[in-house]
């Protein structure tokens, strides 16, 4: 069991390295994590299955296109076109910009916001088919990149602003898609409550006949009453094996 939760956590700090490289990781730094468990050549292979089936690039970018909907790339190829129109810098160009942003200056905060929208979408791609949608991804990345660029008085240098970017807009996708997970998950615990009180309700009503009233179903189903009276009010009252009171 030991063994098994090192394997598992080694394999989590995998995931987060290329993630943080952008969904890229060498065979070398793979099997550098993995050395204290002795893993034989067929496990690393195994490893490196996992790795590439989610969407991690090992000793070779993954092609993170691939990945999308059709309708995810239809509004990719729209949102890049439309970046299209951005004046292209220099790299000395585009430091002096992240000098002055740091600097606190409004036009040049706005301009490297503009310069580093393209940088959005190659992220969001990260996350894709994790339950939030490309657009969505998108338009967390670009809040957090219009918050972080009034933020970079903090740094000491240019070369670190680009950096602590990507890090906001990854972490605003994630917790994104930690959020819709949690809602999902709620939502799916209601429909369940739901359901188990439509069901013991039909179940009653067979055998009665007839709608059934909430102290029936108390007594023959174990349900409290507010789980009956819960479930009637989230579904409309539409549970109609139960008599209206």
């Amino acid at each position: 069991m030991e063994r098994e939760t090192a394997f598992a956590e080694i394999l989590e700090e995998v995931k987060k390295t290329a993630r943080a490289q952008r969904n890229f990781i060498t065979k070398a730094e793979v099997e550098e994590a993995f050395s204290p468990l002795s893993l034989s050549a067929e496990q690393m292979e195994m490893v490196y299955v996992y790795l590439r089936e989610n969407k991690i690039g090992v000793d070779k970018p993954a092609d993170l296109d691939s990945y999308l909907e059709e309708e995810e790339q239809n509004y990719l190829d729209s949102y890049l076109e439309a970046l299209q129109a951005i004046p292209k810098v220099t790299d000395g160009e585009r430091e002096a910009i992240t000098l002055s942003a740091m600097a606190g200056d409004a036009d040049a905060v706005k301009r490297l916001t503009e310069l580093m929208l393209p940088e959005v979408p190659e992220i969001a791609k990260l996350y894709t088919g994790q339950g939030v949608g490309l657009e969505d991804l998108i338009g967390e990345g670009n809040v957090a990149l219009s918050l972080g660029v009034t933020m970079l008085g903090a740094l000491e240098h240019a070369g670190e602003a680009q950096g602590m970017l990507a890090k906001m807009m990854m972490d605003a996708m994630e917790d994104c898609i930690a959020e819709n997970a949690a809602e999902e998950k709620s939502d799916q615990k209601i429909a369940d409550k739901v359901n188990r009180v439509a069901d013991a309700a039909n179940a009653l009503k067979e055998e009665l006949h007839r709608a059934v009233t909430v102290e029936e179903l108390m007594e023959e189903s174990g349900l409290s009453r507010k789980a009956i009276e819960d479930a009637v009010r989230i579904s409309g009252g539409k549970i109609e094996s139960i008599a209206a009171e």
